[in-house]
C-alpha cells in the first residue's frame, strides 16, 4: 500500500476537458490495491496476445509500454464514462499546461454528449469566440477526418497546435453543416470582469473557475461595496467550471456562513457523501439582490454557483438551461507518468436537484436568435437588467 497524490476538480464535457481544461486542486489520498475479481477471466487476454503476437505483422514494432497503454484505455473505455479517461504522459502534460491559464490552440472546451463531440463553451475574446463557435455545436469533423467515435484526448491533440497554423472544423448548428477555419493563437485565460450599468448595477462576468479568481473576486467584492451600486447581475454564460472549492468561495460572498452550497454524492448513489458549506468571506456581498445569467455553457462550478444561489437566495436564473456536469473527477498520477482521470462522486444542489445530464432550468427562459447577433443585441442581459430592477434591496 502506498500513497500517492492525486488532484481533484470539476469539468463540464465536460463535461469533458480539454482545450481549455477545468481547475483541480490537490491532496493526499490512500492508494489500496484489490485482488481483481474472480469473474475476470485473464486467461482470454493471454490467448487474445498470443495470437496477435503470432498473427499480426509488425507486433513487435509496438512497445511493451504502448500495448500496455491500450488496454488501460480499452479498460477504461469499456466503463462508458466520457469522463473517466486514460492519459499518457504527453497528453498528461497538455492538461497541466492547459490548466496553468495559458497555452497554444484556439479557446474552447469540449466534450462527448449523446456520442457526439460538442463544443461546451468557447473561451471569451479566443480564436473560437471569434470564429463564432457556440456551446451545443456538434464538431462532424477536423481538418477533414471525422469524429464519429473519438475521445476528448484524441479530438485535443487534433485541435491544439502551435500559434498561426489553421485548423478546420466543420460544425453542425441548427440542421445546417458549415466549415469554420481557425488559426490557433496564444490563449490566455481571462478570469472575470465587471463594469457598473444601469447607474447602481453591477454587471460582474465569470469566465471560469480557476486561478486567482478567489483572490480578484474579492478585490471586485470591496469595489462593489465601496461603488453605488445597489444590486448584482451574475453573468456565468459560458462558463465551463472550474476548481470546485473556488465555487464554494464563490458562493461565500453572496450566502450565509453555513449555508449549504453544494451536495457530493456517491456515483450512482443518491446518499449524501459529504455537504460543503459557505465560509465567512469579506467584504460580504450577502445582503445585495442577485439575479443569474446561464446558457448552455455554463457547466460543472458555474452550475454549482448557480443552483446555490437560487436554493438558498432564491435568486433567478435567467437564459437557457445549462449543461449538465455533475460529476466530480480525481486525476491519479500513474509511475510512468501517465495519469487516469477517474469519475469519483456526482453533485446535486442544496435542494437536491440533479446537475449530471439534466443541467439548471432557468426561471424565465430567453434564447438569443440568429437575429439579435447580427444586430448585437442580448436579450437575455436585458431581461436581467428588467428583472434585477423589481428587486428591493
Amino acid at each position: 500500500m502506498k500513497a500517492s497524490g492525486f488532484i481533484k476538480f470539476l469539468i463540464f464535457s465536460f463535461f469533458g476537458v480539454i482545450i481549455f481544461i477545468s481547475g483541480f486542486y490537490f491532496g493526499q489520498k490512500e492508494r489500496v490495491f484489490v485482488n481483481p475479481s474472480a469473474e475476470l477471466d485473464f486467461s482470454l487476454f493471454t490467448e487474445a496476445y498470443y495470437l496477435l503476437q503470432e498473427n499480426f505483422p509488425g507486433f513487435e514494432e509496438v512497445s511493451e509500454k504502448e500495448k500496455i497503454h491500450g488496454i488501460i484505455r480499452g479498460f477504461v473505455n469499456s466503463l462508458g464514462d466520457a469522463h473517466t479517461s486514460f492519459f499518457d504522459k504527453e497528453q498528461s502534460k497538455i492538461f497541466l499546461d492547459d490548466v496553468s491559464g495559458e497555452f497554444e490552440g484556439i479557446g474552447i472546451e469540449i466534450g462527448i454528449r449523446e456520442n457526439k463531440l460538442k463544443v461546451i463553451s468557447p473561451l471569451k475574446d479566443t480564436p473560437a469566440d471569434r470564429a463564432g463557435l457556440r456551446p451545443m455545436d456538434v464538431i462532424t469533423k477536423i481538418d477533414g477526418e471525422s469524429t464519429t467515435g473519438i475521445t476528448i484526448e484524441e479530438a485535443v491533440q487534433k485541435i491544439r497546435g502551435q500559434r498561426g497554423e489553421e485548423v478546420v472544423l466543420e460544425i453542425y448548428r441548427n440542421e445546417e453543416k458549415r466549415s469554420v477555419s481557425i488559426v490557433r493563437d496564444v490563449i490566455k485565460i481571462p478570469s472575470l470582469s465587471w463594469q457598473i450599468i444601469e447607474d447602481n448595477i453591477a454587471h460582474i462576468e465569470l469566465f471560469h473557475f480557476h486561478g486567482n479568481i478567489t483572490q480578484e473576486f474579492s478585490t471586485i467584492s470591496r469595489e462593489i461595496v465601496e461603488s453605488p451600486v445597489q444590486k448584482i447581475i451574475l453573468d456565468l454564460r459560458n462558463n465551463p467550471g472550474g476548481l470546485l472549492g473556488t465555487s464554494v468561495n464563490i458562493s461565500s460572498y453572496f450566502l450565509e456562513k453555513g449555508d449549504v452550497v453544494v451536495i457530493k454524492t456517491q456515483a450512482t448513489q443518491n446518499e449524501d457523501q459529504d455537504l460543503l458549506r459557505a465560509r465567512d468571506a469579506r467584504p460580504t456581498l450577502r445582503d445585495y439582490p442577485v439575479v443569474v445569467l446561464i446558457n448552455e455553457g455554463s457547466a460543472s462550478a458555474a452550475e454549482i454557483l448557480a443552483g446555490a444561489l437560487r436554493d438558498n437566495k432564491g435568486a433567478k436564473l435567467i437564459g437557457m438551461p445549462s449543461f449538465g456536469k455533475g460529476s466530480i473527477q480525481a486525476i491519479h498520477d500513474l509511475k510512468d507518468g501517465s495519469t487516469l482521470k477517474i469519475t469519483e462522486e456526482y453533485f446535486l444542489t442544496p435542494n437536491r436537484n440533479a446537475i449530471n445530464e439534466e443541467g439548471l432550468v432557468p426561471d424565465i427562459k430567453i434564447e438569443i436568435t440568429e437575429e439579435d447577433i447580427e444586430r448585437e443585441e442580448d436579450p437575455q442581459l436585458e431581461k436581467a437588467i428588467e428583472v434585477i430592477k423589481e428587486e428591493s434591496q
